[in-house]
């Protein structure tokens, strides 16, 4: 396994998942091979990178089951069907990168969200980082990458993403659900979720850097109303995307 010498700050990443020397592991967006929109292989890379990503969707989902394994039976098989579900994902990305003549490890990747999820010591706090805030911004990216396959006639991308967008409102809407019950039936849970975000937010912006504030889609508030958002939370994530947004226009 691979790891950047470059260290992160230790008090806001736990240890990283294990690779095997296919992986080539980077700590940094930057470090990372971020090629211009016109380059060919500018897909290739962000299928693979995107398969990784769904490797730490799929450990983060399994660490949640065997380290609370007193959660409640519901959300337990929740949990276990979005490991599946990420497991199906890993492998349509794999498929398609190897379709498109790459193979695994042919770029580098990040487990960044795995370092940061996995740190949180409460299962809410877990939920509210990995579904309710990554798979969340992941919604909002997919339909514009749905919009953009169709666009350019590839169906097997839009297959893709189109799956993959249906299984992610799953995983967010069960965790909106999970945390608006535990908050209700203990308000100090919304002090764990408040303390979690705010530790894997500047966690992101380490990780991230300037990138982070480089986005291209918009809230897309049909798929986050059905994943269970509430009016008010849409609002929120919108000012937030928009003042980003306003950021990258006036860089």
């Amino acid at each position: 396994m691979l790891i950047n010498e470059k260290l992160l700050t230790p008090g806001l990443f736990g240890e990283p998942p294990l690779r095997d020397e296919r992986f080539q592991v980077k700590e940094r967006w930057a470090e990372c091979h971020n090629l211009p929109d016109n380059h060919p292989e500018k897909n290739t890379e962000f299928l693979h990178r995107q398969m990784n990503e769904e490797i730490n969707g799929m450990e983060m989902a399994a660490r949640n089951l065997s380290d609370f394994p007193n959660a409640p039976w519901e959300l337990r098989m929740s949990i276990a069907r979005q490991c599946c579900d990420e497991a199906r994902h890993v492998d349509m990305f794999r498929r398609l990168v190897v379709k498109l003549g790459k193979q695994v490890g042919s770029y580098p990747v990040m487990n960044f969200q795995y370092r940061i999820v996995c740190r949180i010591s409460s299962l809410a706090g877990r939920l509210a980082v990995q579904n309710k805030t990554f798979e969340a911004g992941g919604i909002d990216a997919v339909a514009l990458a749905i919009t953009e396959a169709a666009q350019i006639g590839d169906s097997d991308l839009v297959d893709l993403f189109e799956f993959q967008a249906a299984d992610e409102i799953t995983h967010v809407r069960f965790a909106n659900e999970h945390l608006r019950k535990a908050i209700r039936d203990n308000p100090r849970v919304a002090m764990e979720v408040a303390k979690a975000l705010t530790t894997a937010m500047a966690a992101f912006a380490e990780v991230m850097g300037e990138a982070a504030t480089k986005v291209r889609y918009d809230v897309s508030t049909e798929a986050r109303l059905e994943a269970g958002f509430l009016p008010e939370e849409l609002k929120v994530a919108s000012d937030v995307m928009a003042k980003k947004k306003a950021t990258l226009a006036g860089a």
